[in-house]
């Protein structure tokens, strides 16, 4: 492939993920009082949730060609929080504050479109168990970092992670759900990462520069963190070369958006972690062609 076909590829595999981001960004600025409060409800509650149990319910793949890729994508995941916590030590910042964006990246509203287009249908599956595997640790890992209180209940009436066993049964049993009724379900899910794109561009319109410090240092320090240790587990675990590259394409996502949501539902330094979250998020422009031009 030489080097214009490469970067054709790149542009192909982030506009249509940019272009979204965009239009929603351009439509709050149009519309102030754009309320997407409604809409991430519906996404987490309905839409991601029939996503997640379409993939997980499917029947052409096994769950166990894909155990090595999970212990690895919860190695990034807790591995980034073991980076970030002597990082925000130095840096004087509350380590409630900097920890969890960089464990819990946007595998929802970016990593499922990017991994998708960069890789194919196939890659779904892949990019569905790393993302339902971030959403179980971030509701039951992510929520003790903060509360300091650890609520089993809470965690199995999560929509995701409800939808995550539920399909994950259906595979193990082997039951073959009707197209009359996996039909709307797969419909339902079809909404779920269009939406969750549309959703972050309306966010990038609260970007916050007062507290660029923080903010930058997690644009820089979340894909690091993840990228150190993807490679460290590529060296040390049996991955498939498929696999091996959604998992550095994981490693790389800036941070999640819900991460500003939890932390301004328990009052941890909101407008801080907007920061981290969104301009982590705006340096991802730059970060995830490079990461790309990389696998690639």
């Amino acid at each position: 492939m030489s080097q214009a076909d490469l970067v054709y590829r790149i542009f192909a595999i982030i506009f249509p993920v940019f272009s979204i981001v965009t239009v929603g960004y351009l439509y709050a600025r149009m519309r102030h009082d754009t309320d997407m409060s409604s809409g991430n409800r519906l996404n987490m509650d309905i839409f991601t949730p029939a996503l997640i149990f379409d993939i997980m319910s499917a029947s052409n793949y096994a769950l166990s060609d894909y155990l090595w890729l999970g212990l690895a994508g919860v190695a990034v995941v807790l591995g980034s929080g073991l980076v970030a916590w002597p990082v925000a030590r130095l840096f004087g910042y509350q380590w409630k504050t900097l920890v969890p964006p960089m464990m819990f990246n946007n595998c929802g509203n970016m990593g499922l479109p990017l991994i998708v287009l960069a890789f194919g249908e196939p890659a779904l599956a892949p990019a569905v168990i790393l993302f339902a595997l971030s959403n179980f640790l971030h509701f039951g890992v992510g929520l003790q970092l903060i509360t300091q209180h650890w609520s089993p209940r809470a965690v199995l009436q999560n929509p995701m992670i409800l939808a995550t066993v539920l399909g994950i049964g259906v595979s193990l049993l082997g039951i073959e759900l009707h197209e009359t009724l996996r039909l709307p379900i797969h419909l339902l899910g079809q909404i779920a990462i269009p939406l969750m794109l549309f959703s972050l561009g309306v966010r990038m319109i609260g970007i916050d520069f007062r507290d660029w410090q923080p903010g930058v240092l997690g644009a820089l320090l979340c894909p690091l963190s993840g990228l150190v240790i993807a490679v460290a587990c590529i060296l040390f675990i049996p991955l498939p070369a498929d696999q091996q590259a959604v998992l550095l394409l994981f490693s790389a996502l800036p941070p999640a958006v819900l991460n500003f949501m939890v932390a301004e539902r328990y009052n941890q330094e909101p407008q801080r972690v907007a920061s981290i979250v969104l301009i982590g998020n705006l340096a991802s422009i730059l970060v995830i062609p490079g990461v790309l031009w990389f696998i690639l």
